[in-house]
């Protein structure tokens, strides 16, 4: 598996080559771009040496909000997502054994199971977890039967919609694209009819 989300080698390497630093990211990715949240689980590693779920559990919390501020910031809110980043890797470390793979593969979940277990993790609400078990199965070869049906349209197969679509340059163009007229029209709907 090879991912091209942030447009940078070492950031997508780490996210090829580490389950939790895609999970990381995946976190991250709120009010920043997806390339700028993707890329976070690099700039944790380098700047504490390691990604691991125990690494960054046992790591004293005010230090790792200097982590998440020390420029170019992990993200534009270094309190709390710093915070979220821990407590995910406290639940991956104390639930899941320090293994992140095994959310979606201990006892071979069907897809509907795999949703579920990511809504119980921090920081992953319905909509985050459908798009992660979408990149899973598009990009990761998660086999889980059923596991485009629990992504609900982010698991159609052609679409555009996330992270999850992103290849190269030319899908990630169409997924800012619908994510841009998702925006508009959601905003559309908020404003109050013409009369």
């Amino acid at each position: 598996m090879e991912l091209h989300i942030t447009g940078d080698e070492a950031a997508d390497k780490l996210l090829s080559d580490d389950a939790f630093a895609l999970l990381t990211g995946m976190l991250l990715d709120q009010q920043v771009t997806m390339e700028s949240a993707f890329a976070g689980p690099e700039k944790i590693r380098t700047r504490i040496g390691s990604i691991s779920p125990a690494a960054v559990a046992e790591h004293d919390p005010a230090g790792f909000i200097e982590v998440f501020k020390e420029r170019p910031a992990v993200h534009r809110f270094p309190g709390s997502m710093a915070g979220r980043v821990q407590a995910l890797a406290e639940a991956v470390q104390s639930e899941w054994g320090g293994e992140a793979t095994a959310i979606w593969t201990r006892d071979e979940p069907n897809g509907k199971e795999v949703l579920r277990r990511l809504k119980a993790l921090p920081g992953f609400g319905e909509q985050k977890a459908k798009i992660f078990l979408a990149l899973l199965g598009k990009q990761c070869g998660l086999q889980a039967p059923g596991w485009r049906e629990a992504a609900g349209h982010y698991g159609e197969e052609g679409s555009y919609l996330s992270v999850a679509d992103i290849v190269d340059p030319e899908s990630l163009t169409k997924v800012r694209a619908s994510k841009q007229a998702a925006k508009a029209a959601a905003k559309a709907a908020k404003a109050p009819a013409a009369g």
